[in-house]
């Protein structure tokens, strides 16, 4: 009986482990399994550098007022053509 029994654990796990759609609590329970084997680093938000270099604040304005009078210019020259 402990043969069957090795056999049935054994196919539900190759069964469990070719499943396209696994159970997310159990994906959730592996995960946290494996966290507790091995344990992440600590790390400080100080120590986080950006991916990508960040834009200098004037620039990002300067982009946002020249958008909105652009918008302007466009819909003061739509208005004024309109007219004829």
């Amino acid at each position: 009986m402990t043969e069957r029994d090795e056999f049935e654990q054994e196919f539900d796990l190759q069964w469990a482990n070719a499943a396209v759609h696994k159970e997310p609590s159990a994906q959730a329970r592996m995960l946290a399994a494996r966290r507790q084997e091995e344990q992440p680093r600590p790390r400080s938000f100080a120590d986080a550098e950006p991916a990508v270099p960040r834009r200098s604040s004037w620039r990002s304005a300067a982009i946002v007022f020249g958008g909105i009078v652009a918008l302007i210019v466009l819909l003061g020259y739509a208005r004024t053509h309109a007219l004829y």
